[in-house]
């Protein structure tokens, strides 16, 4: 299959047939010329060398040339070969929670919502780092391994609720561990972990699990989503209630996530209903070290334009050479 990388020079290819129409009225226009002088075919014969043949040759040819130079233009490529590409960045695991807490509306429409609307402008503002996606609540899984492939990232968003995993509970711990694993090897100086949680209710030691990512060289921040004075949960068209028939609140549990975030070497940063949090994070981890990532296989096209620009000057030589002028035994007029 052909691509071309330039299409639109591929417009000019509208002037081809331009050209033969054109010569032909200004050889209407000629012929007219002449029988004004008297008789046409008695002004050709005073004419014996010109060539009428000749000129469409010319026309034809330099029609052509001007067609396979288009096609230059436009860069044909065809095929493909295997090329190797070396990037640089930092890997970056999302740690979000979707346990039922999160759907307080504390933020428009909802903490999670919020939190993965904010995750989709992240992905649009990244350019060689790699990015993955961890769920928690009672337990934790990972939805998206660390990958260059922003736009698989986004696809995965629009799906996640709190109903991706069964068990409820805030097993932030367990999460954060999970998203320790998950780096790859080339990545050990540019290690990030972000934590998206109300941090409320955890069944773990997540301050712990911290400090254990650190050892693999991750850098663990925390996002905090919710407000202190707390939200109720709606669910099903009503707010969640406990075992006595109170309404649940839910509240954000800062010092936790604060802990975590510095047993993390991180830094803790509450959520904006504009500003999300994600910004800053991103800007300090744009201070550490790039790490150049292994070999990405990626497809190339071969060009092909030089091939079409060789043609083109080929047959221009050949126009220039030939006269309109019949009888000459070199090709020069």
């Amino acid at each position: 299959m052909i691509l071309f990388a330039q299409h639109r020079w591929l417009l000019l290819l509208l002037l081809v047939p331009l050209i033969p129409l054109l010569y032909g009225i200004m050889r209407s226009l000629r012929r007219k010329r002449v029988r004004s002088f008297g008789d046409e075919a008695l002004v050709n014969a005073l004419m014996p060398s010109y060539s009428p043949a000749r000129g469409w040759v010319k026309v034809i040819l330099f029609s052509l040339a001007f067609f396979f130079f288009v096609i230059g233009l436009a860069r044909p490529q065809i095929g493909a070969r295997l090329a190797e590409k070396k990037k640089h960045g930092a890997e970056i695991m999302i740690v979000l929670d979707v346990s039922n807490s999160m759907l307080a509306q504390d933020y428009s429409p909802n903490r999670l919502e919020r939190a993965k609307l904010s995750i989709s402008r992240l992905t649009e503002k990244l350019k060689d780092d790699r990015i993955g996606l961890v769920l928690f609540a009672g337990t934790s899984f990972v939805q998206l391994p660390v990958t260059s492939d922003y736009t698989s990232a986004k696809m995965f968003l629009p799906g996640i609720s709190t109903e991706s995993i069964p068990v409820q509970g805030t097993a932030m711990g367990e999460a954060i561990l999970t998203a320790a694993k998950c780096f790859s090897p080339q990545s050990e100086k540019s290690r990030v972990i972000i934590v998206i949680s109300d941090g409320e209710n955890h069944e773990d030691d997540p301050v712990e699990a911290a400090k254990s990512a650190t050892e693999v060289g991750a850098k663990v921040y925390t996002i905090g989503v919710g407000s202190a004075e707390g939200q109720p949960i709606p669910m099903n068209g009503e707010l969640l209630k406990d075992k006595d028939g109170n309404i649940v609140v839910t509240r954000l549990d800062e010092e936790t996530l604060r802990k975590v975030a510095r047993e993390g070497g991180g830094a803790y940063i509450h959520a904006g209903n504009d500003e999300f949090g994600l910004n800053p994070i991103i800007a300090d981890i744009r201070r550490m070290e790039d790490e150049e990532f292994g070999s990405v296989v990626f497809e190339q096209y071969n060009e092909q334009y030089m091939y079409f620009f060789a043609i083109a000057l080929a047959l221009l030589v050949i126009e220039m050479l030939i006269g309109e002028r019949k009888g000459k035994r070199n090709l020069f007029v």
